[in-house]
């Protein structure tokens, strides 16, 4: 799962601390911090060139890969509630406690489950063709005959308002424009219950995605109360094309739908935790996390095993060299994050009493690409440290950072929306949104080099924002 928030650059304010003068006119415009946190943020140089050596060319080179791949060559796709996840999550679990990290264990999570089982949609009117189709996570059942109907195809939620007198009875089919992930995945999470409002037995939605190989993609969706709950599935980016041009035509369409899936109202799954203990602040936390669980296609290598990786890699980078920082730095492996960040939530929800004390969470749920920088949701204030921070990457030209106005992470976010910071690594994952969700999620996708510099840049960030004589501010 991916975030659909938009990325804002913004000015930021100038940070001063009490009894102390700004920087230098030759600071940044922009952000001006105060001379010694300058130089607090300026000693971690040689632990930067420490850690980028011991990663990128040292002992550690290439190992986030491998553990990455062979997890994923073991496991496969790990859909939450299912016994190959909690197999996944034992595993995980064992090389953290061989890692010898602190506390490490696991905190139970439950939910109502979704499994798919045998599902199929033809064209069978004006001719016979398979389409090519993946139920959405959440969608009911069609009965074992399968729902043969008409079809009405649409372009947007207002395209089927001026249609609405045509739907009822009727499959309707979604061939909405890509715009962005954050503007067009309303149409997989709302199109099912927009349709059935006006009468639609079923609803197909055109996958989520700026380029297709015939490539359907699954992904969760929320019926909306007091409506009637319709079966609901992704197709590809080409047949919602083919039939829209036929439609358009005025052909008369017409499709054959079976859908059989299975749920499961008590599921139980965990969220994974380790941490490396701080040193004299050990009740004050930053977190670095990724989700354990993904979509029952492909191999979840990149939604969200990179991710999950470079996370508790960066903690083992950390351990191995001996860094232990004034506070903790917890990692967190979400799980069920797919279905809906459930895992995030009854985290959120059981751990109440020390969430003051959080200083930063991070996250990875939008690709291990090539990093360039830090994207980072908080105050203005804490923009100008973690700017500073990020000047430390030159060496490896990933010292961009962007103060977004929106959340920037998925399971974060619930920490995000009680103002708590938040950060994840700006990446060149232009092409993400290609694979999301697919089939061709596969460690094809992944890049030894770039998962090294994501667990070295994951493992200092989290380092130095833990280590510094200062929480970040937020406000």
């Amino acid at each position: 799962m991916a975030r659909p928030g938009l990325v804002v650059a913004v000015s930021l304010w100038c940070l001063t601390l009490a009894s102390s003068p700004c920087a230098t006119a030759s600071s940044p415009d922009w952000c001006r911090l105060a001379l010694p946190l300058r130089a607090e943020v300026s000693r971690y140089r040689p632990i930067v060139n420490r850690v980028l050596q011991y990663v990128l060319h040292g002992p550690y080179k290439g190992r986030t890969w491998a553990e990455l791949a062979r997890f994923t060559d073991t496991f496969g796709s790990r859909l939450a509630g299912t016994a190959n996840l909690e197999d996944a999550i034992d595993y995980v679990t064992g090389k953290l406690r061989a890692e010898n990290l602190d506390r490490v264990h696991g905190e139970r999570v439950e939910f109502t489950g979704w499994q798919r089982s045998n599902e199929s949609a033809w064209l069978v009117r004006p001719r016979v063709k398979n389409l090519a189709m993946l139920g959405l996570g959440g969608s009911v059942n069609t009965s074992s005959e399968g729902i043969k109907a008409g079809v009405v195809v649409v372009t947007s939620f207002d395209d089927l308002a001026n249609k609405s007198s045509q739907v009822k009875g009727k499959i309707v089919v979604y061939n909405q424009p890509y715009v962005s992930y954050g503007e067009t995945v309303v149409y997989r999470s709302r199109g099912a219950s927009a349709a059935s409002k006006y009468g639609a037995v079923a609803a197909l939605i055109r996958s989520i995605t700026p380029f297709s190989l015939n490539t359907p993609h699954a992904g969760q969706q929320r019926y909306s109360d007091g409506v009637r709950p319709i079966p609901v599935a992704c197709i590809t980016v080409e047949d919602a094309e083919l039939l829209d041009r036929m439609y358009r035509r005025g052909i008369e369409l017409e499709i054959l739908l079976k859908m059989d899936s299975k749920f499961f109202p008590n599921a139980k799954s965990r969220n994974t935790v380790a941490e490396i203990k701080g040193t004299t602040h050990p009740e004050k936390i930053v977190l670095v996390s990724g989700h354990l669980d993904s979509w029952d296609v492909g191999q979840g290598a990149m939604d969200d095993g990179g991710g999950a990786f470079i996370s508790w890699n960066s903690l083992v980078v950390l351990k191995n060299l001996g860094l232990r920082p004034r506070r903790t730095i917890r990692c967190l492996l979400w799980t069920a994050e797919e279905e809906g960040l459930i895992g995030a939530q009854a985290y959120l929800k059981g751990h109440k009493s020390e969430l003051d004390k959080f200083n930063l969470v991070i996250e990875s749920d939008e690709g291990t690409f090539q990093p360039y920088g830090i994207e980072f949701h908080g105050s203005k204030n804490a923009a100008c440290i973690m700017n500073e921070i990020a000047g430390l990457f030159e060496s490896i030209n990933a010292t961009k950072m962007v103060l977004s106005k929106e959340n920037v992470g998925s399971d974060i976010e619930v920490f995000e929306n009680i103002n708590i910071p938040g950060a994840s690594l700006l990446n060149r994952n232009e092409k993400y949104f290609w694979y999301h969700h697919t089939e061709a999620d596969t460690m094809a996708v992944e890049d030894p080099d770039s998962l090294d510099l994501n667990t070295a840049m994951f493992a200092l960030i989290s380092y130095i924002v833990a280590d510094l004589f200062v929480d970040l501010p937020k406000s």
